[in-house]
């Protein structure tokens, strides 16, 4: 009998084989492209295009960050880019939460507007920019802090409110009915039960606007200049009539991942959560 139940039984024993060969080829092509960028910002200028290429740099500098930070500005971009993004990311997360939980639970709107909120992100941002960039003009919100919170806020806010309206439709309602009958107003049970139930979908949420403020180029182009700029607008810098400053590039564009890295490890749990979740019951 154990002869036949070991003949009959599978053999699996290439299967953790492969995985880890694949699992192997996905990370050199993930880490591959960042080790090469990092290489780039602490090599030497004369080992750019050298022949062969310089994997390993035996002199490493630090002067392309000291170039890129202060030179170019690089560090009021980045000092801009936090501001701004984190604030808008907020406002966003804040604005998206009250108006999915209206549309969930109330149905705001009718059943429509739910999508008509989604479809503003439809419109290309440049069939807006000139409209947007006169009423700045006009107003005093052009290269301000403010101006671009705001432009960022309502080019997030479509995307967190579909995300959260997914989630809280996914929420059964008898939590939120029980703390009713134990008196709370409708106020207290959407802060005290719905949005703590509800925190890995706002943090989803708040990631991906957060992603979307860090890395946007068109509107922070247009509607700064020597104010307000954001770290994105930095890189333009670096490519001129004389050739391209690859080791500043790359030191800033390491730099500018340490953002969002430390984000995404400090949220990984309950991104993942609600990314899971709000995708099932959507």
């Amino acid at each position: 009998m154990a002869a036949v139940r070991s003949a009959r039984r599978p053999r699996r024993g290439g299967a953790p084989v492969a995985r880890f060969v694949l699992l192997g080829f996905f990370l050199i092509f993930v880490l591959w492209p960042l080790y090469w960028m990092f290489n780039t910002s602490v090599k030497p200028s004369d080992d750019y295009l050298a022949t062969p290429p310089v994997w390993f740099p035996t002199e490493p500098t630090l002067l392309h960050y000291e170039v890129a930070l202060f030179t170019y500005r690089g560090l009021e971009g980045l000092i801009n880019s936090l501001i701004i993004s984190l604030s808008a990311t907020a406002l966003s997360a804040l604005l998206g939460t009250t108006m999915a939980y209206s549309l969930a639970r109330y149905n705001t709107g009718g059943q429509h507007l739910s999508f008509w909120v989604l479809s503003q992100r439809f419109l290309p941002p440049i069939g807006i920019v000139l409209p947007v960039f006169l009423i700045y003009r006009q107003v005093g919100l052009y290269d301000t802090h403010v101006g671009l919170i705001v432009a960022y806020t309502v080019f997030t806010l479509p995307v967190s409110v579909w995300m959260m309206f997914a989630y809280f439709r996914g929420m059964p309602r008898s939590m939120e009915e029980a703390a009713l009958v134990d008196g709370c107003t409708r106020w207290e049970a959407f802060w005290r039960v719905a949005v703590p139930l509800a925190a890995p979908g706002i943090v989803a949420a708040a990631v991906f606007a957060f992603i979307a403020c860090w890395t946007e180029f068109f509107f922070a182009l247009l509607l700064t200049s020597r104010t307000a700029f954001t770290l994105p607008t930095v890189f333009r810098a670096f490519i001129g009539f004389q050739g391209a400053q690859y080791g500043e590039a790359a030191a800033l564009a390491i730099v500018s991942l340490v953002p969002s890295i430390a984000l995404g490890v400090l949220a990984q749990r309950h991104l993942v959560r609600g990314l899971t979740l709000g995708a099932v019951r959507g």
